[in-house]
């Protein structure tokens, strides 16, 4: 692994974890693109690899956990204090059933698919194709949304929707926040808070699904024989570009649509299938 490339893929996993571009598919092409030109074979796959993969959604994980500290402290404290007051109608109280409900219906579906999503993995050609249709049901999201007057706030239902369409989302190529910011558009939530929701939902699932179940393959002798510098580095540049795309792409909600990513997953996909197919 050369600086640069763990530069890149730090940047790439920070972009595309929040923003609505499938951070999996994009690390998948990046990855399998410096494999090709390298004449490595694609599915060869070192235990440094996964490690790497695994800090940089630690990097991320840090950064929205940065980002919305206040907000996880206060629902914190509303799930402790309605529990131990019995006052289950607290909005707050409601938002963290709603986190656990995601989350779980979240992980059934994710366990169900991990045979296939560890598959495509080796498959970028058939990742780019459900990078498409990622890109299709955004725009199929935000047609629905110009056609409703009235914008909900996140409910139950919100929640189940959401929560089954982030284990979908598991299968590289279809976006985490994609899929999760269209399930709470199509339910008749505006931008800012599909994505708000979107983004508190994800803290248990990039610890759970992309760092510990991953954790789980790697040899602990292993690690003292990999490249840490490298791995802090691309560690760091997650976080940071994490960071500061989550900041900026909430503010790009508050004004504008995300057909813009639609379009760019669409043409991402084509690219992608039109160089990998055949490479497998």
């Amino acid at each position: 692994m050369h600086l640069l490339q763990a530069i890149l893929m730090g940047i790439v996993q920070g972009l595309s974890e929040f923003l609505p571009i499938s951070s999996s598919a994009h690390l998948v092409f990046t990855s399998n693109f410096y494999k090709v030109i390298k004449h490595i074979d694609i599915t060869q796959v070192s235990q440094q690899e996964i490690f790497f993969d695994i800090m940089l959604h630690f990097g991320t994980l840090i950064a929205v956990l940065i980002f919305f500290r206040e907000d996880i402290i206060n629902l914190a404290k509303a799930f402790v204090v309605s529990i131990k007051n019995k006052d289950f109608g607290n909005k707050d109280f409601k938002m963290c059933l709603y986190i656990i409900i995601g989350t779980i219906l979240t992980s059934i579906i994710a366990i169900c698919l991990c045979e296939i999503s560890e598959m495509l993995v080796f498959m970028p050609a058939g990742v780019g194709i459900f990078l498409i249709l990622t890109g299709l049901l955004i725009l199929l999201s935000e047609f629905i949304l110009k056609k409703r007057i009235e914008k909900k706030p996140i409910t139950l239902k919100v929640a189940i929707l959401t929560g089954l369409a982030q284990g979908l989302a598991s299968l590289p190529g279809f976006s985490r926040s994609g899929w999760t910011i269209a399930a709470g558009l199509m339910m008749g939530c505006d931008r800012l808070t599909a994505a708000r929701y979107s983004f508190l939902l994800s803290i248990p699932v990039i610890l759970g699904a992309s760092m510990i179940y991953p954790f789980l393959q790697i040899n602990p002798v292993d690690v003292f024989s990999f490249n840490w510098g490298m791995i802090i580095t691309g560690t760091i540049v997650s976080g940071i570009v994490g960071y500061f795309c989550i900041k900026y792409f909430l503010k790009f909600l508050e004004k504008f649509s995300m057909a813009l990513f639609g379009y760019y997953c669409i043409i991402a996909g084509i690219l992608a299938y039109i160089f990998f197919i055949g490479k497998v």
